[in-house]
C-alpha cells in the first residue's frame, strides 16, 4: 500500500521530451550486445553445443583441482568442472567423443570407475549429439523468430501498421538485449533461457498493449489535440500501473533466484533482466516509436465536414 501512495494519481513526466536520449542509450545498449555476442560469445549449454554432462554430489566438499587433474588424466577432451549450488555438488562438461552412442557410454563409464567411492550420488548424467544441439539452436531461432512476427501481425490487424511496427522493433531490443545480458554473465545458454526470453516477449508486449490502448483511446478522444501531448498523457496514465505490474513479478523472481537453487539462478537472474527491460521498452522505445513513424489522431468530424463541402463547391 505505501508504494501505491507514492506514486501520484495524475504524472506529467515528459518522456516524449526525452525520446532521444532514451533512443541514443537503446542503440548503444544493442550494439553493445551484438559485439558482446560475437566477440565473447555466449555459454551454450549441452542442449545446444552437444557432449556429456554430469552432476555429482560428493560424499565430502570436493576439491575441484584434485577432480580436474584426475578428469584430464582420462584423455577425454576438453573438460571442465564447477561448483554447482553447495561445496558438495559438482558439474562436469566434457565434450563429444569420436563415434556414436556406445563411445559416449564408454566416456562416462571411465569418467565414473575415476570418481569411485568419492561420489555420493549421480544426480544427472546426460549425452546430446552435436547434430540434435544444432537442430534445436536452429528450431529455437525459428521459434523466437516467428513468434515475434506473430505479435506484429496480430498488433497490426488490431491496431495499425505504426503499433505493429512499433511493437516488433522494441520487442526486438528486449531480445537482443536479453542475449547481450547472458553474454556479459555467462550464464548457461540453454532450451530453458530460450523459453525465458519467449516469456519477456510475451511479458513485455502484455505491457506494451496496456500503453498502446491507452494511446488509441486518447486519439479518438483528443483528436485536436497534438499528437506528442497525447502520447505523454497515455505514457503517464498507465505508468503506475506499469511499475506496479512489473514490481509485483519481480518479487516472485528474487524469491526464485534467492531460494530456488543453483540450477534455476541464471534462469531466474535473466527473466528479472528481462522484466526491467521490457517494462522499460514499453514505456521509452515503444510509444516513442509510434511517433517517429508518424501515427496521428482520426480527422475530427467537423473537419471531414468541411471537406465534403470544400469538394462540393470546386465540383459546382
Amino acid at each position: 500500500m505505501a508504494l501505491i501512495k507514492m506514486l501520484p494519481a495524475e504524472l506529467k513526466i515528459d518522456f516524449m521530451g526525452r525520446r532521444k536520449i532514451f533512443m541514443a542509450f537503446s542503440i548503444l545498449l544493442l550494439v553493445m550486445s551484438v559485439v558482446l555476442a560475437v566477440t565473447r560469445g555466449l555459454n551454450f549449454g549441452v542442449d545446444f553445443r552437444g557432449g556429456i554432462l554430469i552432476e555429482i554430489r560428493t560424499t565430502a566438499p570436493a576439491d575441484l583441482s584434485s577432480l580436474r587433474s584426475r578428469m584430464g588424466a582420462l584423455g577425454l577432451g576438453e573438460v571442465s568442472l564447477q561448483e554447482f549450488g553447495s561445496p558438495t555438488d559438482v558439474l562436469i562438461n566434457i565434450q563429444k567423443q569420436d563415434g556414436e552412442e556406445k563411445e559416449q557410454m564408454a566416456a562416462i563409464e571411465l569418467v565414473k570407475s575415476a570418481l569411485g567411492a568419492e561420489v555420493a550420488e549421480y544426480r544427472r548424467v546426460e549425452f546430446v549429439g552435436p547434430k540434435v544441439g544444432s537442430e534445436l539452436m536452429k528450431d529455437g531461432i525459428y521459434a523466437t523468430v516467428f513468434a515475434l512476427l506473430g505479435i506484429a501481425i496480430y498488433i497490426w490487424l488490431r491496431y495499425e501498421w505504426q503499433f505493429s511496427v512499433a511493437a516488433l522493433l522494441a520487442l526486438t531490443h528486449d531480445v537482443i538485449a536479453t542475449i547481450g545480458f547472458f553474454a556479459v554473465t555467462q550464464f548457461e545458454f540453454n532450451l530453458a533461457t530460450l523459453a525465458a526470453i519467449l516469456m519477456i516477449a510475451g511479458y513485455s508486449i502484455n505491457d506494451t498493449v496496456v500503453v498502446f490502448d491507452r494511446v488509441r483511446d486518447e486519439l479518438r478522444r483528443f483528436k485536436s489535440w497534438e499528437v506528442y501531448d497525447v502520447l505523454n498523457m497515455s505514457i503517464n496514465v498507465t505508468l503506475s500501473r506499469t511499475i506496479l505490474t512489473s514490481f509485483t513479478t519481480l518479487l516472485a523472481l528474487i524469491a526464485l533466484f534467492l531460494f530456488g537453487g543453483e540450477v534455476i539462478r541464471g534462469l531466474s537472474l535473466g527473466l528479472i533482466w528481462g522484466i526491467v527491460i521490457g517494462t522499460y521498452s514499453s514505456i521509452a522505445i515503444a510509444v516513442p516509436l509510434l511517433f517517429t513513424t508518424g501515427v496521428r489522431s482520426p480527422v475530427p468530424e467537423e473537419e471531414e465536414g468541411n471537406g465534403e463541402e470544400t469538394a462540393e463547391l470546386i465540383e459546382n
